[in-house]
């Protein structure tokens, strides 16, 4: 009697072998890139700071001691004191929620609605993408700054103000790169299926159009994180953002440029502090541009 012969069972790949495979790819890349590693830790440190804001600091932010005003930055105070002696180090860490908040908030929102508006421009097409992109074009021929300054003047000085305003101007942007993509995509084989079967313009927006539009869109969102910092800080910085006793690091710089000459740690930390943001967050977005670049995949 001989045996039936069966074909070997081969097991199943896991699917968390692809997963460790692209995170070490991913990990391969970055250690690669010397300035995108130290992009990446700077944000790391920075995010870590502006979670545990409320356990690093050592004293309340907003606590006055006028028997400590101007103070030197000492084992007390590490960045010193202000004018009416509240703890510099408390109010550059609580300062990171309001100026880093603002800027991933801008960036996000203004990459949802500008991808989103962008995308259904480019499959509608007609009049919908002709309105929509001659108003895009009316706010891109105006300056960014100006715009952002008059915006948030109009609105009124504050900080929800002052995102609002960051976020309307950055639209644009996102809009006419996402249109780009979405009139490239849409000439596809599997888009034109997806019509002829009877897909809605909003499915194919969702499911085909947007999420081969993700990588430029990411790679831009990368970017404009640290250039919404800049912004949102100099809007601080002349008044037009959060106000006083909010802690914010263009509001400090603004404070402390009256005291520049015997106190120069007023305005010293909280610029140092938008710089190496800023910095952390441009190198980051250069490292997320190079990784999604195809020409680097097979290097």
């Amino acid at each position: 009697m001989t045996t039936p012969i069966t074909a070997p069972v081969v097991a199943p790949m896991p699917k968390a072998s692809g997963v460790r495979e692209k995170l070490a790819y991913l990990a391969h890349q970055i250690r690669r890139s010397p300035l995108t590693m130290a992009g990446l830790l700077i944000t790391l440190i920075v995010l870590l700071c502006m979670i545990f804001a409320p356990w690093l600091a050592s004293q309340d932010p907003n606590a006055l001691n006028l028997s400590q005003r101007l103070a030197e930055p000492s084992a007390a105070h590490w960045f010193g004191t202000d004018e009416v002696g509240r703890d510099l180090f408390s109010r550059v860490l609580h300062g990171s929620r309001q100026s880093v908040g603002v800027g991933l908030f801008v960036a996000f929102a203004s990459c949802l609605v500008g991808g989103l508006l962008g995308c259904m421009s480019g499959i509608i097409g007609g009049r919908f993408d002709g309105l929509i992109m001659r108003l895009m074009d009316i706010m891109l021929s105006v300056p960014s700054l100006v715009l952002i300054m008059a915006l948030a003047a109009a609105l009124g000085p504050s900080l929800f103000n002052a995102m609002l305003a960051i976020t309307l101007v950055r639209i644009p942007f996102y809009v006419r790169l996402s249109r780009g993509q979405a009139l490239s995509i849409r000439q596809m084989g599997y888009v034109k299926a997806a019509e002829t079967f009877g897909a809605g313009r909003w499915h194919m927006v969702m499911w085909h159009v947007a999420r081969n539009a993700m990588p430029p869109l990411l790679v831009q969102l990368s970017l404009d994180i640290g250039g919404a910092i800049l912004m949102a800080s100099a809007l601080g910085f002349i008044g037009l953002g959060a106000q006083q006793p909010t802690a914010e690091w263009g509001a400090m710089v603004a404070t402390g440029r009256n005291y520049i000459l015997d106190q120069w740690w007023y305005s010293t930390f909280p610029g140092l502090a938008i710089l190496i943001t800023a910095t952390g967050f441009n190198l980051l977005g250069d490292g997320v541009r190079d990784l999604l670049d195809p020409r680097q995949q097979g290097k």
